[in-house]
């Protein structure tokens, strides 16, 4: 490449905040939102409405990926950012938040580091290797994809009210440890947000884990 060809590129190269009008990105950026949310609210104690967080940080994860397959004019670039983008914030939506969760569903103990760590290490080795391989045959995940973790742990919080907290402390504690094997482990399982069925189901989902846990705040 000429120097004249390289600085043309450099002049083109676009601002970062440019990318912001992106709508996949927008949503990613919604999706995080939400995880932040789910965060503050998981450490203040609030649970219900942490899961409500949580649950909605899916939808948006997966409106974004279903978004940029169906607009036009994005380009290579667009969809590389659009990917990094949601990379960096799934590891801070599908590890570090269950990681806060557990942490403060066990008062900040030193004990419930481990599985915090065991967690965030998974989600982190999770998408490194996805970021590296891809899918498996163009069709599967390695491992248990990181947004069935939210999922599954907004389902398992309903427990909550019918056992003891030191019963639920330790199912939450193996839940999310669990999840975590799954996340490494090498079973294929299929790329859910690419059938609209799947969407559909996870729209249902999403508004009846919100009807529950605003009843259960209502309550």
């Amino acid at each position: 490449m000429s120097k004249e060809s390289a600085m043309h590129e450099k002049l083109q190269q676009p601002t970062i905040l440019s990318y912001i009008k992106d709508i996949p990105n927008l949503l990613s950026l919604s999706g995080l939102a939400c995880t932040i949310l789910a965060i503050y609210y998981a450490i203040e104690g609030v649970y219900a409405l942490a899961m409500i967080g949580m649950v909605w940080a899916v939808a948006f994860d997966w409106a974004d990926g279903l978004v940029a397959r169906r607009l036009k004019g994005r380009t290579p670039t667009d969809a590389k950012f659009g990917g990094q983008l949601d990379v960096l914030i799934d590891i801070v939506s599908y590890g570090v938040t269950p990681a806060i969760l557990l942490l403060s569903y066990g008062k900040f103990e030193p004990t419930f580091l481990i599985g915090a760590f065991i967690m965030v290490s998974a989600a982190a080795i999770r998408l490194s290797y996805f970021s590296t391989y891809g899918l498996a045959g163009g069709t599967k995940y390695t491992g248990l994809a990181l947004d069935n973790n939210s999922l599954i742990l907004v389902s398992i919080f309903l427990l909550e009210g019918f056992v003891s907290n030191g019963t639920f402390t330790i199912i939450l504690y193996l839940s999310g440890v669990s999840l975590a094997i799954l996340n490494v482990s090498e079973i294929k399982t299929p790329k859910l947000s690419g059938n609209p069925r799947n969407v559909w189901l996870l729209a249902i989902y999403t508004l009846g884990i919100t009807t529950i846990y605003s009843w259960k705040l209502l309550s």
